[in-house]
């Protein structure tokens, strides 16, 4: 597969496995490397990942498969993020759910996710939420230091509005490379609210989580999730194509900005239904027939 050259220390792959779930996958660690090896014969080798999931023990249980599998880390680009705080077993020292965008939380949250995965870079690190409390100067030192140690070579943000992005790259050395925002055919905010041309003025490729709706486009039982499933299928009948997730992440993919879906199944077959979107190309009139059943009216 292709992979897109996001900087000089940076390439990912149009899909991206997601660990969000790990845990709930009950693979064991033998069965989440044997999944890995499937997803690189595949062709993908972007794992997206955060401290917090699992209750900040998804991180935990793919290091051991790292550590038991020599090599196997550098066939991989492993996306982490950080950020969002909350008491749990695995941090009783927190006393609330909130954010934390500090330098030191940044720079201390990288080096755990080091050790969990029991490496000494990460690929890309993202600010998992903005904080409204969130100082962009005490962010870009954290930046700042955690590249200049080599513990992080590339770095960005997940669910940042524009004027959040814009402000962070302001004071950023490095450029941000992504920002990772909930889109999906049944979820058109980043369409509609300058996020995606904002990334394609500045040539950031997003990350897409929640392509499918959280599973209402396959299984959603309302008027809109209907609607969108017959328009996915009618342009699907024109391409000989009938596997509604296929068709979901292809909508994704045909848009200009480049959007790579996060796919988070521990599933192959699934994960094998997206890769398939990548050649899968809607053009203008199909991808906005789905369009338009998402918003439920015609065009002005």
């Amino acid at each position: 597969m292709k992979k897109i050259e996001i900087t000089d220390t940076l390439k990912m792959d149009r899909v991206v496995h997601g660990h969000w779930r790990l845990l709930d996958w009950k693979l064991g660690k033998e069965g989440l490397y044997r999944l890995t090896r499937e997803i690189l014969e595949l062709g993908l080798s972007t794992i997206d990942t955060a401290d917090i999931y699992g209750g900040f023990s998804c991180e935990e249980a793919f290091g051991e498969v790292l550590k038991a599998n020599k090599g196997l880390r550098e066939e991989l680009t492993i996306v982490t993020k950080c950020g969002i705080v909350f008491p749990c077993e695995k941090r009783p020292q927190y006393k609330s759910h909130h954010y934390d965008n500090t330098r030191a939380h940044i720079v201390a949250s990288a080096e755990k996710s080091l050790e969990n995965f029991g490496t000494d870079y990460l690929d890309l690190l993202l600010i998992h939420r903005p904080s409204p409390f969130m100082d962009p100067a005490e962010v870009a030192e954290a930046f700042r230091i955690l590249h200049d140690s080599g513990k992080v070579r590339n770095f960005g943000v997940s669910n940042f509005p524009v004027s959040k992005f814009e402000m962070l790259s302001a004071y950023c050395e490095l450029p941000l490379v992504t920002n990772q925002v909930e889109i999906s055919a049944s979820h058109l905010d980043a369409f509609k609210d300058g996020t995606l041309d904002n990334m394609m003025m500045r040539s950031v490729y997003p990350m897409a989580w929640s392509p499918l709706g959280g599973g209402d486009l396959l299984t959603g039982d309302n008027d809109k999730d209907r609607s969108v499933r017959a328009a996915l299928l009618a342009v699907g009948e024109k391409h000989g194509e009938t596997r509604l997730d296929t068709l979901a992440y292809a909508f994704l993919m045909s848009h200009p900005s480049g959007i790579m879906p996060i796919v988070g199944s521990g599933k192959i077959e699934r994960i094998k239904n997206a890769v398939d979107a990548i050649d899968l190309k809607f053009d203008s009139e199909e991808w906005l027939t789905v369009l338009k059943a998402s918003i439920g009216r015609n065009l002005p």
